[in-house]
């Protein structure tokens, strides 16, 4: 049995947390087919530990880049953004500064989904806030009978970090900057006042760009019987309290993407409006 297969079978799977970080391990198991996967020689005999963990890593680094839906520029985002005293919830790829685009469009449109994760999800689950008070991913395994039939109630009391009422008339249409955005949307599976659900969402995200890609999943699982594997991570720089925008993955579970599917990094950003990330201040400025 080679190396790396036989020390995961010693010490169990989270023997790889000591070499890679969630995200690149997760690639590793999906696209290089576990851990058996990486550890054949090719020509029958063992490779080197060593060249066995830098294969992989590199392998699992490729998948790490994130196109602009315009031009389909790559850049590096294998690095990771230290939550500094918030835990690994926050640790996410270095997504570009916001450009012009409200939106790009991640590792080819493809989700990060591990096989077990379409496997074996069931329900929803939300990360425990971390020490900032920040949520971390949210992910669900959504069907239509999830959907909610009742209104959605209240959910002001909830003050997600960040969270400032301020309002710019003349600049925003209903004037509030700020929306308390639910990460896995309330018409999908009726979790409203959740606070690992909620973060502090800019109008423009909210209602704009989020809205394009949940009706997508929601348009789905209103005509087909299937199930969509949900996810979004909210990205936090540093120990910043707003959010700069939130991952989005979506992948159509019986069918393997065919009917849905879509890896996205939507800018937490509203047009004529600076914010300060670090506490939630915020500022009018001249439209370009």
């Amino acid at each position: 049995m080679a190396v790396l297969s036989s020390l995961v079978l010693l010490f169990g799977p989270t023997f790889l947390a000591y070499f890679f970080p969630e995200n690149v391990r997760s690639e590793i198991e999906v696209n290089l087919g576990g851990v058996a996967g990486l550890v054949d020689g090719g020509s029958g005999g063992l490779r080197d530990f060593s060249d066995v963990i830098n294969a992989a890593a590199s392998d699992a680094a490729d998948k790490w880049s994130i196109g602009n839906s315009g031009n389909q520029t790559n850049t590096d985002g294998q690095d990771q953004a230290a939550s500094g005293d918030g835990d690994a919830n926050s640790q996410l790829p270095a997504f570009p500064d916001h450009g012009d685009a409200d939106y790009i469009i991640v590792n080819d449109n493809i989700p990060y989904f591990t096989e077990n994760e379409l496997l074996y999800t069931k329900g929803q689950s939300f990360s425990e806030l971390d020490v900032l008070g920040r949520c971390g991913p949210a992910i669900a395994c959504l069907d239509r009978s999830m959907m909610p039939s009742e209104e959605r109630g209240e959910i002001g009391q909830i003050k997600p970090t960040g969270w400032h009422t301020v309002k710019y008339p003349g600049i925003i249409s209903d004037r509030y900057l700020y929306n308390r955005s639910h990460l896995i949307a309330y018409a999908m599976t009726g979790v409203n006042d959740d606070p690992r659900n909620l973060i502090t969402g800019t109008r423009y995200m909210n209602s704009v760009t989020m809205l394009e890609f949940e009706i997508k999943v929601l348009e789905y699982l209103d005509r087909s019987d299937g199930h969509v594997l949900y996810r979004v991570t909210p990205y936090f720089k540093d120990n910043e309290l707003v959010a700069r925008g939130v991952e989005m993955e979506a992948m159509s579970v019986e069918d393997r993407g065919a009917s849905l599917m879509f890896h996205v990094f939507v800018y937490n950003y509203q047009p004529g409006i600076e914010i300060n990330y670090s506490d939630g201040s915020s500022r009018a400025v001249m439209n370009n």
